[in-house]
């Protein structure tokens, strides 16, 4: 069976007759709607920034700019509101995607054309190393290296060096490889699990459960 529309709430219904009309009422929904919506790209963009070298005035003239694009891509696409949540609610995801792709095209615009080397030494502590575990950080580096290396596959592996090792954004992958949040927690997760199980079987990390004396 294909998607049946569920008939909007008295607020979206509104928000919707508005918006399709002409005239003081549709200019006012208009500028009402962009109001939202700027105030949903602003607080999503400073929450996604860290990392990515923006801020202040440029930050804020990205958020403006996603509320924009927002804006004129729900103007274009109401007769695809099927109802099945409130209106604003629906129009706050165009922002929010708006603001994650342009954080992350301007990352990748400003990075550089080559990356350092990973700094590896930072990992242990990923992992559950503890205090005293880590007082051989340089031998734990190199078994982590080992289990990215023969143990990940090779998705895996690009996922979790540019996530964990090199510390890029999650926004800035995500437009990088036209993949989703999702995907790439997943990626990650796994190629963790995959790190710890190698690290625990070579003794280089304790049991869960297991304490050291």
């Amino acid at each position: 069976m294909g998607d049946v529309a569920t008939e909007p709430d008295i607020d979206s219904a509104q928000w919707l007759a508005t918006l399709r009309e002409s005239g003081p009422a549709h200019d006012d929904a208009v500028a009402r709607l962009h109001g939202l919506l700027l105030r949903v790209g602003l607080r999503h963009a400073h929450s996604r920034a860290a990392g990515t070298g923006l801020g202040g005035p440029e930050l804020d003239d990205l958020a403006h700019q996603a509320a924009s694009d927002a804006l004129l891509s729900i103007l274009r696409r109401l007769d695809s509101f099927r109802g099945e949540s409130r209106f604003t609610t629906w129009a706050y995801k165009f922002v929010i995607l708006e603001v994650s792709s342009k954080i992350g095209r301007h990352f990748w615009q400003r990075a550089e054309t080559s990356w350092d080397e990973p700094d590896w030494t930072q990992l242990p502590a990923a992992f559950g190393a503890s205090p005293e575990e880590t007082l051989a950080a340089a031998e734990i580096v190199g078994e982590v290296q080992f289990a990215v290396a023969h143990h990940l596959t090779e998705y895996q592996r690009e996922i979790f060096v540019h996530v964990v090792v090199e510390g890029i954004p999650l926004d800035a992958l995500v437009a990088r490889l036209g993949i989703t949040r999702g995907t790439v927690y997943k990626a990650v997760f796994d190629a963790r699990r995959k790190i710890r199980k190698h690290l625990t079987e070579t003794g280089h990390l304790a049991q869960k459960g297991q304490h050291h004396d």
